[in-house]
């Protein structure tokens, strides 16, 4: 996967986390960092360098307002174009409430800006592995693709599986007619980047051939872009890369149970 590499905004992701917090919660959200105003908050954010200037922490708020009632019309002229980056939060942390969000705020904050270090504060392990989650290029485009295949014109009024959890080289089974594809889905930060194939995926593609379809969501720092490519084994260039991992494991006697 490609790195994030954007001059637009080189905090992209964690102003995204602070746009959705602020317009979901409101003032409950910084007061949970000891503030009474949002001035205050968004001038602490340019302290620890999140933010070149606080409007930069205001226009993520206006992204986001759209998408709830608060009270607020945001950038309601974008539309939709933006949707997709609240659906991702969304879909890690829309069932948590203002102190579980918080927590993850304050976690990424930490961990990526040394946000007040000393500052010990208990979070469940369900938290720490959301907040791991959101890490993960994959995830982001995956649930992109899971909102907006059946926009594309092969998969339309499509029936959709999620098979993820298989673990058998294809993330979506798509059942069009009496037709059906495998779909692999993977994610790249800017508009250019290479992805990569694992051992079982590149089979699957070579079994199935046409019926398997890569799909690369592309600039997801921004806009994203679907690109769609039957047959990806003949189709692109894939170049053999052998890497040795050492797998622990810890066994038990032989017990009785």
């Amino acid at each position: 996967m490609s790195e994030i590499n954007s001059n637009k905004h080189k905090n992209y992701e964690i102003l995204n986390l602070l746009g959705y917090g602020l317009s979901k919660f409101g003032n409950k959200f910084i007061n949970k960092f000891g503030f009474s105003t949002k001035t205050e908050f968004y001038n602490e954010m340019v302290a620890y360098g999140i933010a070149d200037t606080a409007s930069v922490v205001k226009n993520r708020q206006d992204l986001f307002d759209p998408f709830f009632e608060n009270g607020r019309k945001g950038w309601w002229q974008k539309g939709d174009t933006y949707k997709h980056r609240k659906t991702f939060i969304d879909s890690l942390f829309g069932n948590l409430d203002v102190d579980g969000y918080y927590k993850i705020i304050k976690m990424y904050l930490q961990d990526k800006f040394e946000y007040k270090k000393n500052e010990y504060f208990k979070v469940q392990p369900i938290i720490q592995s959301k907040f791991k989650k959101l890490q993960e290029t994959g995830l982001e485009a995956e649930m992109y693709f899971l909102n907006n295949y059946n926009k594309l014109d092969i998969f339309y009024n499509g029936i959709i599986e999620d098979t993820r959890l298989l673990g058998d080289g294809y993330d979506f089974q798509i059942e069009v007619k009496k037709d059906y594809f495998l779909a692999e889905v993977k994610g790249v930060r800017n508009k250019k980047g290479s992805v990569r194939l694992t051992n079982n995926e590149y089979k699957k593609a070579r079994q199935y051939q046409d019926k398997y379809i890569l799909l690369i969501i592309s600039n997801l720092n921004e806009i994203p872009k679907v690109t769609l490519i039957p047959n990806p084994i003949q189709n692109l260039g894939f170049d053999k890369n052998i890497i040795k991992q050492e797998q622990i494991t810890y066994n038990t006697k032989n017990l009785e149970w």
